[in-house]
């Protein structure tokens, strides 16, 4: 067990109180009583998910370099972080950990890899550990130059639009927003606004920003994270973000927006999650839990919009 102290401020003076050091799995070990990769909020086990065989072999070959790079440097803090992600890439969340955590035995105050280890996490529902290392990470990130994220999945313009202190914040408003702390995850997105430094980055955070702030009534401060938005920001990934925001400014009609959209694919879960929180805000509660259930009703677990989706309906079954 572990405590979090957090200090809640005004975001332009919101800092992580320091917290105590978790008690992370020992390294590559499953987690005890978990059948494949995790558990599910809903209580279900979730499977591992097999790329197809072309695509297989290539992200095998990665993780055999990934491998014979960390071999060849034990205490590469750099080799530690591309072993975890070549690893969590095949979808082998609980080795990518294990990883991770060998590598911070190595490098205790390395904030890239408890911002890494706090993604796969949240991969794997482990919330509290998630929230426990991207906490720490913010404390020790501050005052260190930010630096560009190099992608281990490049997009088509193979250019990376993420930075170490934009993914720190980004995924630690994630983990408060999957355990429905609103206020908190809003003051980590607003955090990540501030290191977001082209239009990627912006739509990515403002799109939870602007759920997080609606979901606690602050519609006021929502409707003005949108004001820089709109249609002809330069987009190399994000696009469905991107189109959600113009949704939420009513500059798109939500059927074109999930126009030709999968709720239970990897791409489609965000859209498909974006559109039943707002329907949920707006007060159609009805079709945003048949939303919420067709996400879930897919096979790509891992996606922040089908992690979203499940606390959803977690909260839903918990609610008198």
């Amino acid at each position: 067990m572990f405590q979090l102290v957090l200090v809640i401020a005004l975001a332009a003076e919101w800092k992580p109180a320091p917290l105590a050091k978790p008690d992370p799995p020992p390294a590559g070990a499953s987690f005890r009583g978990v059948e494949g990769e995790a558990t599910s909020l809903l209580g279900k086990p979730l499977m591992p998910i097999e790329p197809p065989a072309e695509r297989l072999r290539e992200l095998e070959a990665n993780l055999a370099e990934a491998q014979a790079a960390l071999e060849a440097d034990p205490g590469s803090e750099e080799a530690a972080i591309w072993l975890g992600r070549r690893l969590a890439y095949l979808g082998r969340y609980r080795e990518a950990i294990g990883a991770f955590t060998r590598g911070l035995e190595h490098h205790p105050r390395s904030y890239r890899l408890l911002r890494h280890r706090g993604h796969r996490f949240i991969s794997t529902r482990r919330l509290d550990l998630a929230l426990a290392d991207l906490s720490r990470a913010a404390e020790l990130c501050d005052g260190a130059p930010d630096e560009v994220e190099p992608d281990g999945q490049p997009n088509a313009a193979n250019t990376p639009t993420s930075t170490s202190h934009t993914n720190i914040f980004y995924h630690l408003g994630l983990v408060h927003y999957l355990r429905g702390e609103f206020n908190h995850a809003a003051d980590a997105y607003r955090r990540c606004m501030a290191f977001a430094a082209n239009d990627d980055m912006r739509c990515a955070t403002a799109h939870w920003l602007y759920m997080s702030l609606r979901r606690v009534g602050r519609h006021d401060e929502a409707a003005a994270v949108l004001d820089p938005i709109h249609a002809g920001m330069t987009i190399i990934e994000n696009t469905g973000y991107h189109r959600l925001l113009l949704m939420y400014k009513g500059e798109l009609p939500v059927e074109e927006v999930m126009a030709g959209i999968d709720p239970a694919s990897m791409d489609g879960a965000a859209v498909a999650y974006g559109v039943a929180n707002w329907r949920w805000c707006n007060g159609d509660r009805e079709r945003a839990g048949e939303l919420f259930r067709q996400i879930v009703a897919g096979k790509n677990w891992p996606a922040f919009g089908s992690i979203a989706a499940e606390a959803e309906l977690a909260r839903a079954t918990r609610a008198p």
